[in-house]
């Protein structure tokens, strides 16, 4: 795809935002696992104050003891990561053996409170997340207020973390391949109108079909509508263009008939004068020809171009020639298969393959050979004689426009009739020496096979 490719612009932009789209929910996922994992582990380890401010007694000397403490084994190892710690008034005070010579900072928890979750520094350079609860003992002359924390190393907490990334980055990536083929299919068929829209066409360009079909989503529909009007417009410019070429053709060919006609009746008095002007006028007899092919052809290149089967153009030609003075001598060979068409219609296929077959009955010897294949995407058509066959400089000249020979009338001139042709259908016209020893053309032209199978 190239990047001027509307599918490429719609699938980048679409992966673009699934890709942000999965990076913000990994994040938010992470974000509430943490907020869930902090709260699971501060009601584990309020429960454990609530089983140590039941154990905990208070002797009547103010002195603080805990006949059983809680059985988890990382109480009793030093800087296990597992704290806890009892405070009374006055300095009375107990603490896991997990503390060791280290003591918690415990800020007074506030009147009222039950429990209090907060993050605090540990032993060892550890980061806690403990929970404080404050409760009240009963002793002679009063209550006596007693705070309990139990604390967890946040390490523990981030082996947890870790595990739930490394799940959830794998599981994110397969959600991306699936969102990245739901998109591809969403683009697809996103797409279609537009696919049918080319095939469609293509089919106009091929003349299978005359406009668009009007049944498409309401989105599409304001360009078919458009495309339907410029086909409509360039089918109304065609019929004008060719009415103003046969127009244009009966307006000169009467002018030149009565020069032709004036250079006869002066023929005994200025027989220089009359030929130069019957040479004249046939000068631009042929050129008036040549223009009005040219103009015929590029108009009728519209949306509407239909193709045309060569096979039956040549064989009604052929049969045609044959009738031709010196031309029932002639050997035609004929071999072109019936899916060989040119992009063009019919009449521009009869005249551009009429010049080249007229050429090759003026200058062959006893052999004319026409031929068609498809070869690498494209129909290639050949016309060979057996002739004497052209010079460089000749077929230099015949590009231009000029005549070839002065001894054959109208040599050259079809040939560059049919060039035209060629060119204004896009196809290519090479001229050389033929295995037979005379001219060889070439018209070379994309194969419309390859255009409808596209």
């Amino acid at each position: 795809m190239s990047r001027h490719s509307l599918r490429l612009r719609l699938v980048l932009a679409a992966s673009g935002l699934v890709a942000l789209a999965l990076l913000l929910a990994g994040f938010g996922l992470v974000f509430i696992f943490d907020r869930i994992l902090d709260r699971r582990t501060a009601d584990d380890l309020d429960r454990t104050a609530r089983y140590l401010t039941g154990q905990v007694r208070l002797s009547p000397s103010g002195s603080l003891s805990l006949p059983a403490e809680p059985a988890d084994p990382r109480f009793a190892t030093p800087y296990g990561g597992l704290y806890w710690q009892i405070a009374a008034p006055g300095g009375a005070e107990l603490r896991s053996r997990s503390l060791w010579d280290a003591k918690l900072s415990l800020p007074v928890p506030e009147a009222g409170s039950a429990s209090r979750r907060l993050d605090l520094a540990g032993p060892d350079g550890q980061r806690l997340i403990a929970v404080i609860r404050l409760f009240a003992l009963e002793r002679a002359g009063g209550d006596v207020p007693i705070a309990v924390a139990v604390a967890l190393d946040r390490r523990e907490l981030a082996g947890s973390r870790a595990e739930f990334v490394r799940l959830i980055v794998p599981s994110l990536g397969a959600l991306g391949l699936v969102l990245a083929l739901a998109m591809w299919v969403f683009v697809e068929r996103a797409l279609r109108p537009f696919h049918a829209l080319r095939d469609d066409l293509r089919a106009i360009r091929e003349g299978r079909r005359a406009t668009l079909p009007e049944n498409v989503p309401d989105e599409v529909r304001p360009l078919v509508d458009g495309l339907n009007q410029l086909i409509e417009a360039q089918d109304k410019a065609l019929a004008r263009a060719r009415m103003q070429a046969g127009d244009m053709a009966h307006g000169l060919k009467t002018p030149l008939a009565v020069l032709a006609a004036l250079a006869r009746r002066v023929v005994g008095e200025r027989p220089e004068i009359s030929g130069a002007i019957d040479e004249q006028v046939l000068l631009m007899g042929r050129q008036v020809e040549r223009s009005l092919a040219r103009a015929r052809v590029a108009a009728a290149r519209a949306l509407g171009r239909r193709s045309c089967p060569v096979a039956p153009v040549a064989e009604r030609l052929v049969g045609a020639l044959r009738r031709l003075p010196e031309a029932d001598s002639l050997r035609w060979e004929v071999v072109i298969p019936a899916s060989v068409a040119y992009p063009a219609e019919e009449g521009d296929v009869t005249e551009m393959l009429g010049n080249l077959l007229d050429n090759a009955r003026k200058w062959a010897h006893r052999r004319v050979r026409i031929a068609a294949e498809h070869r690498a995407g494209r129909s290639i058509l050949t016309v060979e004689d057996d002739g004497p066959g052209m010079s460089e400089a000749a077929i230099a000249r015949i590009g231009r426009g000029r005549r070839w020979d002065e001894s054959v009338p109208g040599t050259g001139f079809g040939l560059a009739i049919a060039a035209d042709i060629a060119e204004e259908t896009g196809a290519t016209l090479d001229l050389g020496r033929s295995p037979l020893g005379g001219l060889k053309v070439e018209l070379s032209w994309r194969d419309v096979r390859a255009d409808t199978d596209a």
